[in-house]
């Protein structure tokens, strides 16, 4: 029996990067896609076909399904990770930026999704894996758009399941809390050079200093543990529908279902100066 396949979109680092490795440690023909080739190389080594992928741009995410498809035959698996966090104050955030947050994270992981369904389809069989993120039922200051987009993940990945149901695919939703990697920098730096100065400085220092510390081991979770999750969401008979993992995620999710809204705020707001200063 031929080997099952899987894509893995945005896995030059982190989540993605793990989740290709573990996924090809385990059996599966393995394609890993992102802008950043040079940064899979490691993966090469394990037998993983790197290409590069650019999830808003038509062209690359078409010949990187095809590419597939005319050497697999088929896509047993997508992993829909590629993705970013953008920060700063609404009143800040350019329009242009929340259209590119909304590209990424949302239409790019559509496009993707359309670009594989009909060979799922037609094979009676197939796993759509979502990265979205436990920021998909919860929220921050200044962080409105990353949210809104992990939000929206929820709602289509939840609409998708039944709708794919009929036609034997299967529809997974992970959701990480903060996990150990360069993401938490990039966006934190992006939020000082947003809303760095003027009447949102305050916040931003603090929300900075609290993206900057999910790169410490002590408060956020190794990218070997949600791969694990997805490694499960893959290979099970019967997956979750979701899987919140990391350090914290079923605490902050369960909050979130039964304090009243103020209430929460005030624990989100402690919470983030409890990080941002350690």
């Amino acid at each position: 029996m031929a080997l099952p396949v899987a894509f893995v979109t945005g896995a030059s680092t982190g989540i993605g990067f793990e989740a290709a490795r573990k996924l090809a440690s385990q059996g599966f023909t393995v394609y890993a896609g992102a802008r950043r080739v040079d940064r899979m190389e490691p993966l090469k080594a394990l037998g993983v076909h790197v290409l590069p992928l650019d999830v808003t741009d038509e062209e690359s995410m078409r010949a990187a399904v095809g590419r597939v498809l005319e050497e697999q035959g088929r896509i047993d698996v997508l992993v829909n990770n590629a993705g970013y966090g953008s920060f700063g104050a609404l009143e800040d955030v350019e329009l242009a930026e929340g259209r590119r947050q909304f590209e990424v994270n949302v239409f790019g992981l559509a496009r993707m999704t359309q670009l594989v369904l009909p060979a799922m389809r037609k094979a009676g069989r197939g796993r759509i894996i979502n990265i979205s993120s436990i920021g998909g039922k919860f929220y921050e200051p200044l962080g409105a758009w990353y949210h809104a987009t992990k939000f929206a993940v929820e709602g289509m990945s939840d609409a998708l399941r039944l709708e794919l149901k009929p036609h034997g695919i299967s529809v997974c939703i992970i959701e990480p809390a903060s996990t150990v990697s360069e993401w938490g920098g990039i966006a934190a730096q992006g939020l000082l050079a947003t809303s760095g100065t003027g009447p949102y400085a305050s916040q931003a220092r603090e929300m900075a200093g609290a993206l900057d510390s999910t790169n410490r081991p002590a408060t956020s979770t190794a990218p070997e543990v949600i791969a694990d999750a997805v490694l499960h969401a893959a290979g099970s008979a019967r997956p979750r529908t979701r899987y919140p993992v990391g350090r914290g995620a079923w605490a902050i999710l369960t909050l979130r279902r039964i304090l009243p809204d103020r209430l929460f705020d005030a624990v989100v707001r402690l919470v983030l100066k409890r990080v941002a200063t350690r």
